[in-house]
């Protein structure tokens, strides 16, 4: 279920395979059950957030999802590091997944303002005619 014009939507897609398949790995192999969850839970709440953040209906409803997307970045990050540094995963893993959140979480900042900058792009909007009686707004690409 890949996005073709929103190359970050696709990231975020990837790594949260990714995180579910650390997750299986954890549980089944590791036998840890608490802090996988809580990776589970933040690594894939990234995607979906940018995937409703992409369907929102206001700029101010795509601000809102994509900072949630953003601080659950950071937070996957935070529990990565924490199984890295516990023995849960190895430095060669926690490397290549680390990697793949600091992709997502590094992309170039665009409209920044405020002490909490949102890394935001405007595109064509190809698909506003579903948006029938809805007042036109650009097609926002979350970008961090």
């Amino acid at each position: 279920m890949l996005n073709e014009k929103n190359v970050t939507y696709d990231k975020a897609y990837k790594f949260a395979i990714r995180i579910v398949n650390a997750y299986k790995y954890l549980q089944e192999n590791k036998k840890e059950f608490v802090l996988s969850k809580q990776l589970l839970r933040s690594g894939t709440f990234i995607g979906a957030n940018i995937a409703e953040a992409n369907g929102g209906i206001s700029p101010a409803d795509f601000s809102a999802k994509i900072s949630i997307a953003y601080k659950e970045t950071l937070e996957t990050k935070y529990w990565l590091s924490l199984l890295k540094d516990t023995g849960y995963i190895d430095e060669k893993s926690f490397t290549s997944i680390h990697q793949d959140a600091d992709e997502i979480d590094e992309r170039p900042r665009v409209g920044e303002s405020g002490r909490n900058p949102r890394r935001l792009t405007a595109q064509g909007n190809a698909d506003q005619d579903r948006r029938k009686g809805m007042r036109e707004l650009p097609k926002y690409y979350f970008l961090f």
